[in-house]
């Protein structure tokens, strides 16, 4: 799970695929794609770094 979240990461073409549900994660059950997508969809806030992902719209 880890290196498919790491994969998705570096192809985010791959996480709006996804969420458009034009391509399906093989291997993964349903319970495990939608806690995938909703991690995609909540905004990324690292301490201290100054940097934080894409605002919902």
């Amino acid at each position: 799970m880890k290196k498919l979240i790491q994969y998705l990461l570096i192809h985010p073409n791959l996480i709006r695929a996804l969420k458009e549900n034009k391509i399906s994660l093989v291997g993964v059950t349903a319970r495990e794609q939608q806690a995938i997508m909703e991690a995609f969809n909540e905004p990324i806030y690292v301490s201290g770094s100054g940097w934080r992902g894409a605002e919902k719209e």
